[in-house]
């Protein structure tokens, strides 16, 4: 393929919107820096995407089909890591990183991605999840990382792994009616999967239903949904930088996270309600750009890799600005590209850089050729 003609074929409003989303949150991480009295999480986080370019541009460079064979080892990989976590000293409570001396890594931003390349190559060829009984294979592979995560405890990350489950499942063909009946299984089960939580995990949830608005700020894990809301209210129509600070008083603008889990209230803060809105358009072009690509996709690896990719920011995404406004519980999720932190955004580049990586490489084996199952039901 000639130099122009792959430049042609970039789907260039994957990178752009990324572009943005990233920069956007270096301003709100910078914002949050200003509110602490601190300047340092803001230049980490821009050396941070110096390094997650080159590996954007590597991911979307080596053909995406070699990833196939490597899927089902590095999945095996981000399994052992996340039992290596409870080997290191917990931090606020959780066993959620690996020192590497100069940074520290997070593998459940790595089994993120190892799950759904694994994932993607099981489903690939079979036929069997057409059946209620060929779907335990999928879920037991979705259940071994989301144990292991939850009882780091994170309940934010371990939730991501099912809305991904169901839209590959989907996509590859599984049967609407299987699916909804599980979904309703679940729901049955949620007395029993309260009963193996965490106290601070039932704490978070129960929060969320007894949050009351007016009045002063709450103790305990309510002090965060209190102050998040406030802080973006504090943010009206355009934000500080265009009508300045709302109230004088620096306790109204505590923010616990304000960098990371709660980086979308710097964000409504500094821009305003214009800002938020526009961050959520520019999140949706990205997800319609990424269905768009796995849509043109005719291999089935890639596209079922591009679906559970989509699904994955989707659902992040969801989640985290929710979680701010009330609508979803408090979970210590980051929000994709724009929250502080290093892994996450490295990880999160890498997973974009393969969907260009689908993007230019549409029918690189099974040209033509649509999903087997596509309209059958």
């Amino acid at each position: 393929m000639s130099t122009a003609r792959t430049i042609h074929r970039i789907p260039w409003a994957v990178p752009v919107c990324a572009l943005i989303l990233v920069l956007a949150g270096i301003a709100a991480i910078s914002r949050a820096d200003d509110l602490s009295g601190s300047s340092v999480r803001a230049h980490r986080q821009a050396v941070w995407l110096l390094l997650a370019v080159p590996a954007t541009i590597a991911a979307a460079a080596v053909p995406h089909r070699l990833l196939r064979g490597w899927s089902y080892p590095l999945f095996g990989l981000s399994l052992v890591l996340l039992a290596l976590v409870y080997l290191f000293p917990a931090r606020n409570g959780a066993h959620r990183w690996i020192p590497l001396g100069l940074f520290d890594f997070q593998p459940s931003e790595l089994a993120k991605l190892a799950y759904i390349l694994a994932l993607s190559h099981y489903l690939m060829f079979r036929r069997n999840y057409r059946r209620l009984t060929g779907l335990i294979v999928p879920f037991a592979i979705t259940g071994v990382p989301v144990v292991l995560i939850l009882r780091e405890p994170d309940l934010g990350t371990s939730m991501l792994f099912f809305p991904v489950l169901f839209s590959m499942l989907f996509a590859a063909g599984a049967r609407p009616r299987h699916l909804f009946a599980i979904l309703l299984l679940g729901a049955v089960s949620l007395p029993a999967l309260w009963m193996v939580m965490s106290a601070e995990q039932k704490s978070r949830i129960t929060t969320l239903f007894l949050q009351e608005d007016g009045g002063g700020a709450p103790r305990g894990d309510g002090y965060h949904l209190y102050q998040s809301k406030q802080v973006l209210a504090l943010g009206g129509p355009f934000g500080s930088d265009w009508q300045g600070p709302t109230v004088s008083d620096p306790l109204a603008y505590h923010l616990p996270a304000a960098a990371t889990d709660f980086v979308f209230c710097m964000v409504g803060e500094r821009w305003g309600l214009v800002g938020t809105l526009s961050i959520l358009v520019v999140y949706l072009l990205l997800f319609a750009c990424g269905l768009r690509i796995a849509e043109q996709t005719d291999e089935p690896f890639a596209r079922l890799v591009a679906v559970g990719i989509v699904a994955l920011l989707a659902a992040q995404v969801a989640i985290n600005t929710g979680m701010t406004v009330g609508l979803a519980p408090i979970t210590g999720l980051t929000l994709p590209l724009m929250s502080y932190g290093g892994s996450s955004l490295l990880m999160t580049c890498l997973q974009l850089g393969l969907l260009v990586n689908i993007g230019l490489r549409p029918g690189y084996e099974i040209p033509g050729e649509p999903f087997r199952f596509a309209g059958d039901e």
